[in-house]
This record gives structure tokens, C-alpha cells and sequence, in this order.
């Protein structure tokens, strides 16, 4: 591999790029190439080599079922909390920690599979997060109580984590900046098709009457448990998929292995055009200029494990927030976290608020009221019955099946299907546009949209009007995507999973944050939950304008980096 070496003091002569390319910056000559072999190209031109075909179809629909996998694991669990409340005697309260703990689990791992998976390879982190989330999962749909339902959730969602974030950098690198947009969009498109199960297999298996009694666990196995597991399917899936699926070729070039990296390539070219491993173009790859001159990271050797893992983990995270990439790093953060505040944690209550105007509308058809005052009413009746069962325990009296809520209204399954089938839509249509468009005005119109939306819901007095705009406003989830692919292109390789993980983390905790306060203000504030949503996603909107690319380079190196080493040396 050509070596890039620091040229101290001032500017040298030009030579000829028949024998040198040189990277000028502040007037001095910083690095320096030898002539390649013939053949050799720069990795951006050597992946363009390999096509659009089959390979890249097949990475776009896996990722895809990853993003689907984790949006199931994590969200699924708002079709289980109203059906399993006398099988777990949850209160609200519990019920609100229930829905926000597997982001919790995503929190507090995000870093660390961030950092390990720029430093260990990104597949290296998706493929067992995958498998034992899926274990975790299995073990849940056992759980005999809150707190061991809390701890197993938390667990899962630590696991999956290590999917959800990664997944963005792994997809992306195997595109080049031509396609790198439309592959995420596409396995965002497969992420809202796959989705759209969700609902659908929630109403097949929820609404089931079979039960089986487990007489050493003290539980009766009932269908939202089995729901739970089908959830996780298409984690196990993926992760056996993965067995099959290389490595980044991006990350393995810039850790060294131009082997592996080539073989890689061989590879995708023989499986996109169904020609020879032999018949690939280029025999050597070099880093594009741009990743080859970013500064590599010194760690020392330090012998405690712990402190040494945490002090790489620092200085993976650190270049984030130098003066380069501070602004970046923050105005992601900041719009991820609303976004994933209304896209997430409302909608952790929302088959709730849906079921609960359901009920109201077969109660009293055709009846004029605002959304918030039928879940005032809902609310009460829920906090009179909690009182009663608490007394009925203490009187030693458990209640009936009767009693308890274990199948959803037909409409509450309905309305979600909408709101994924506008999700898959939504994805196919941003596919097609990003590149024209641009991704900070896809990002305004869609949050701008979604905003305005979530204001208008809380003072329609239509209730079916109402929750078609609640599920506009969930829209918003759309922006997730559209962040995610702008922050692939705005950072290096060396600091891509970090950034995305850290971007996401900060997306997870708005999650909790939404759905513990939304929980919190359903009972006498629902107006405000719902102003207050659409406001900040406004606001947000207007963020995404003040993201630009860090540079540092000059133009004219900038139009070196997609130059074919082969033309520049006149082989």
C-alpha cells in the first residue's frame, strides 16, 4: 500500500504526476504518494468498478430488516402494554418506564458499539447484537413480573443497539457518494414495508384466544407474549444472513488489509455482473486522499483493560466536538433527539389513544369532542379501576378475565397499518428525490409538515380528524432516515459509526424522555404534549438549514480525490 508521509517545512517544487501526486495545504507540501502499479485506483473509483447490481440489493433489503428488526423490538412493546396490564398488574406509571426501557438499553450502549464498531469492523458488532437480542427476546415473552419484564427489555434493547446505529456506516460503505443516499433511503423503504407488519401480525397473534398455563413459572403463556417473540424474528434472521455478508470493504482499507479489501470488491463485481473474480478492473486499491490524510488516533498502552477501553472509547468520541466538527455534532444531536421525542415516544402511547377513541366512538357515533378530552375521560376511568384493584389485593380478591383488557379494537390495528403504509410510501418517495432535492429541504418540509400537524391535532373537535392528523404527526420518523444518510456523508470513515451512534443515542434518550413525559402530561395536559411536539419539530426544521460539510481542504485537492490514480500516472 502507498505510504503517506509528512513533509516537514515549505513547498517543494511541483513534480510531475508522472512520479508523485502531493496534497497541498497552507502553502506546504503534507503528503506525498509514490507511483502505483498499474491498475491501481483510488477506493471510491475501485467500488464504482464493481456496479449496481444484486449484491448491493441484498445489503439494501438486509439492512432494511435490521432497521425493521429494531423498530419492532422497541415499539412493538405499545401493543403489549395494554393487553398484558392484569398479567403483569402494571399501573400507569409502570407501564410508562415499560415502554421507554429498551431505549434506555440503547442509551447506555450506543457509545460503546460506536466505538467498537470503528475500531473492531462494523459486521464484527451487527452480527452477534443481532443473535443474542434475539435470545433475550425469547427469554422476555417468560417474564413473571414488572421487574424482571424491565430488566430483560433493557437487555434487549442494549443488544439491539449494536444494529440500529451501525448499520447506517456498514450500508454506506459499500456505495459510492453516487448511490450512498438512495441505498440508505432504499433500506429505509424496506425498514417501512417491513414495518408495516407490525401491526398486522400484532392483530393475527394478539387477538388470538388460545392460552396455555406453564405450571413451573406460575404463567399462562397468552398470545402478546408470542407477539413478542415474532418481534424478533427478523433480528435472528439477519443475523444468520450476516454469516454470509462481508466486512466493509471502507473500514478494512483503512485498518490495512488491502487483500481482504480486494477480495471484497471481487467479489461484489462477480456477483453484479456475473463475470470472472479475474475479469475486476483494478489490482490494487489505495485510500481516497480525504481518509488517508485524516489523522489516525494514538493510543497509549495503558495495563488496566478497563481504563484503557474507556480512554479509547474517549478519544474515538473526542474529534466529534473539536472545533472541525463541534457545530455538526450538536445540531444533529439537537434535531435527532426531537425528532425521536414525537416519532417515538408518542407513538409509544398511541395504539393506547387510538383504542381509547375507539371506544369512545362505538360508545357515542357521530358525537363532536376534542381528541384530549376523550383520554381525560379515559384516563379517569383507569385511575378508578387501578384503585380498585389495589383494594381488591388487599382484600386477597384478584380480578377476572372479564375485567381485563386482552384483545385491541379492530381500528386501533387499522390506523397504525395507515400510519406504516404513509411510512413506506413516504421512504419510497424521499428515495427518489434526495439527490435532486437536497436533504436539508426534504428534512424542513417533512418536520415543518409534521409540526403543524401536531398543533392542529389538539384543537380539532373531530376525533377521527384529530387522530389522522396524531398520525401525520408520527410522520416525522421520516427526518430520522434523512439525518442519518446527511451524517454518513459528513464525517470520515475513521469517525463514522461514532458520529451515527452518538447522533442516535441522543435520538433514544428523546425517545424516553417522550414517552415517560408524554405519559406524565396524558392525564390532565394532552394539549400541551401535542403543542409543544409540534413546535420543536418546527423548530427543528429550521436546524437542518445550519448544517453544512466540515472542510478543511481546499477545492483543488477536493477534485483530486476522485481521480483515477491510473489517468494521473498516465498508465
Amino acid at each position: 500500500m502507498c505510504e503517506f508521509k509528512e513533509k516537514q517545512g515549505g513547498s517543494a517544487p511541483a513534480e510531475s504526476a508522472k512520479l508523485t501526486i502531493a496534497t497541498i495545504e497552507g502553502g506546504n507540501v503534507i503528503a506525498s504518494m509514490p507511483e502505483p502499479g498499474k491498475g491501481a485506483e483510488y477506493f471510491e473509483n475501485a467500488l464504482e468498478a464493481t456496479t449496481f447490481g444484486k449484491f448491493n440489493y441484498l445489503l439494501i433489503l438486509i439492512s432494511g430488516l435490521i432497521l425493521a428488526n429494531v423498530l419492532l423490538e422497541t415499539l412493538g412493546i405499545s401493543f403489549v402494554l395494554p393487553v398484558s396490564q392484569c398479567d403483569l398488574n402494571l399501573t400507569i406509571q409502570q407501564r410508562g418506564i415499560l415502554s421507554a426501557i429498551g431505549f434506555a438499553g440503547i442509551i447506555s450502549s450506543s457509545h460503546l458499539w460506536g466505538f467498537l464498531a470503528d475500531t473492531t469492523g462494523r459486521r464484527n458488532i451487527i452480527r452477534p447484537t443481532l443473535l443474542l437480542g434475539f435470545v433475550v427476546t425469547v427469554l422476555s415473552s417468560f417474564a413473571t413480573n414488572f421487574w424482571l419484564m424491565v430488566i430483560l427489555r433493557y437487555i434487549n434493547g442494549f443488544c439491539i443497539s449494536g444494529g440500529s446505529a451501525t448499520i447506517y456506516a456498514f450500508l454506506g460503505e459499500f456505495h459510492t457518494a453516487k448511490n450512498r443516499s438512495r441505498a440508505i433511503m432504499g433500506s429505509a423503504f424496506i425498514f417501512g414495508v417491513g414495518s408495516m407488519l407490525m401491526p398486522c401480525i400484532a392483530w393475527l397473534v394478539i387477538n388470538q384466544e388460545w392460552r396455555f398455563v406453564i405450571p413451573y413459572l406460575g404463567i399462562t403463556y397468552k398470545p402478546w407474549r408470542f407477539f413478542m417473540v415474532v418481534c424478533g424474528i427478523p433480528g435472528f434472521l439477519c443475523g444468520l444472513a450476516l454469516f454470509k455478508i462481508p466486512e466493509s470493504p471502507k473500514f478494512l482499507l483503512s485498518q490495512g488489509h488491502d487483500d481482504k479489501t480486494l477480495e471484497i470488491l471481487q467479489t461484489m463485481f462477480h456477483v453484479n455482473t456475473c463475470r470472472p473474480r479475474d475479469e475486476y478492473p483494478v489490482s490494487h486499491v489505495v485510500e481516497d486522499i480525504d481518509s488517508a490524510m485524516s489523522p489516525k488516533i494514538e493510543r497509549e498502552r495503558i495495563s488496566n483493560p478497563a481504563v484503557a477501553l474507556l480512554r479509547s472509547m474517549w478519544d474515538q468520541t473526542q474529534p466529534l466536538f473539536n472545533r472541525e466538527y463541534m457545530r455538526t455534532t450538536v445540531l444533529i444531536c439537537s434535531i435527532q433527539f426531537w425528532i425521536f421525542v414525537t416519532s417515538n415516544g408518542m407513538y409509544m402511547w398511541f395504539p393506547h389513544i387510538l383504542n381509547t377513541v375507539a371506544e369512545f366512538l362505538n360508545d357515542n357515533p357521530g358525537n363532536r369532542t376534542y381528541m384530549c378530552q376523550v383520554v381525560y375521560s379515559k384516563q379517569e376511568s383507569i385511575f378508578k379501576s387501578e384503585s380498585a384493584h389495589a383494594a381488591a389485593v388487599s382484600d386477597g380478591v384478584t380480578l377476572t378475565a372479564s375485567q381485563c383488557n386482552e384483545k385491541l379494537e379492530i381500528s386501533t390495528y387499522q390506523h397504525s397499518l395507515v400510519l406504516e403504509v404513509l411510512y413506506a410510501v413516504g421512504f419510497a418517495l424521499i428515495g427518489g428525490i434526495i439527490n435532486k432535492v437536497g436533504k436539508c429541504t426534504i428534512l424542513f418540509v417533512i418536520l415543518g409538515a409534521c409540526g403543524a400537524c401536531g398543533i392542529a391535532a389538539a384543537y380539532v373537535d373531530i376525533p377521527m380528524v384529530a387522530i389522522y392528523l396524531y398520525v401525520a404527526l408520527l410522520l416525522c420518523g421520516l427526518g430520522i432516515n434523512v439525518l442519518s444518510a446527511a451524517t454518513v456523508d459528513l464525517y470520515p470513515t475513521r469517525l463514522r459509526a461514532m458520529a451515527i451512534c452518538i447522533s442516535l443515542m441522543m435520538g433514544r434518550l428523546g425517545s424516553v424522555v417522550g414517552a415517560n413525559v408524554f405519559g406524565a402530561l396524558l392525564s390532565h395536559h394532552c394539549e400541551t404534549a401535542f403543542i409543544v411536539s409540534g413546535v420543536s419539530l418546527i423548530l427543528s426544521g429550521f436546524l437542518g438549514f445550519l448544517i453544512t460539510k466540515p472542510t478543511k481542504r481546499s477545492g483543488k485537492q477536493e477534485s483530486w480525490r476522485r481521480t483515477s490514480l491510473v489517468s494521473m500516472t498516465g498508465n
